[in-house]
C-alpha cells in the first residue's frame, strides 16, 4: 500500500495541477477544509463531486465493553463524522 500523500505534497499537487503557486495552492486547500468542517460540524453534509460525500452521523448511547477487563460501561450518545465514497472513484480504483 502506498504512502499517503502529506499536506506540503498534496499542496504542490494541486498548485501543478492548477498551474499557480504554492501559496494559492495552500490557500485554496485551507478554505475548502474550512468550509467542509463548518459544514459538517454544524449538522450538514458535504458533496464532493467525483470523490463523495462527507456527513456527521449521531450515535446512539449503548453499552460497550472494555476488552482488558470485560467490564460493561454505558457510552453516552456521540457524533462521527462519515463518508461514503462516489461511485465513479470506486470505479475508477477498480477497473
Amino acid at each position: 500500500m502506498a504512502k499517503p500523500l502529506t499536506k506540503t505534497q498534496l499542496v504542490a499537487a494541486l498548485a501543478e495541477e492548477m498551474g499557480t503557486d504554492r501559496k494559492t495552492a495552500s490557500g485554496a486547500l485551507d478554505a475548502i477544509v474550512a468550509v467542509i468542517t463548518r459544514e459538517v460540524s454544524g449538522g450538514g453534509a458535504v458533496t464532493l463531486p467525483g470523490v463523495g460525500k462527507i456527513y456527521c452521523r449521531e450515535r446512539p448511547a449503548r453499552m460497550v465493553r472494555n476488552p482488558a477487563t470485560g467490564e460493561q460501561i454505558h457510552k453516552e450518545a456521540d457524533k462521527v463524522v462519515k463518508m461514503t465514497i462516489a461511485k465513479a472513484l470506486k470505479e475508477s480504483v477498480n477497473g
